[in-house]
């Protein structure tokens, strides 16, 4: 029985190194979970999440052309509704119970469950739709009362 990309297997870990770990898996192959790929959330020490001979849920994502397999824990979990960010956990509120001060209302996701490429999409569309905002106000502003000239206090 060979591995193919997509698989969701049983391994065990049979190396950890501060990158990653190395699961077994149960056809007697060896691949490696990066240290981004164990948990949803930022991992200082995998050896807080991970410990050798430790059996692990892994699914395959690559096979590169040296038959080197890359895995993944954190793509093995089941899917839950937390994970597709449809709505927030707590509401109107931000991580660490703060409000969002840009518009006051509940982020459409929850950080701590999102990847890091998610967290960076998000980052820019919302800059992005906050600099569009300001544009906006902005052209409001002086298209209501032109700019003043002269500059200064009025004297000469």
């Amino acid at each position: 029985m060979s591995v193919e990309v997509g698989e969701v297997l049983k391994g065990k870990v049979t190396g950890i190194t501060s990158f990653g770990a190395f699961v077994e898996l149960p056809d007697g192959s060896s691949g490696m979970v990066h240290i981004s790929e164990v948990s949803n959330s930022f991992i200082k020490d995998i050896r807080d999440e991970l410990t050798e001979e430790q059996e692990v849920t892994v699914k395959v994502m690559e096979i590169n052309d040296k038959g080197k397999i890359g895995l993944s824990i954190k793509k093995a979990l089941p899917e839950t509704k937390s994970q597709h960010y449809d709505k927030p956990k707590n509401s109107g509120r931000q991580r660490g119970g703060k409000p969002n001060v840009w518009t006051g209302q509940t982020p459409k996701y929850d950080a701590r469950n999102m990847s890091f490429e998610d967290m960076m999409a998000s980052f820019k569309t919302v800059s992005e739709e906050k600099i569009s905002d300001l544009k906006r106000s902005n052209i409001a502003k002086r298209g209501s009362s032109p700019p003043k000239r002269g500059g200064g206090n009025g004297r000469q």
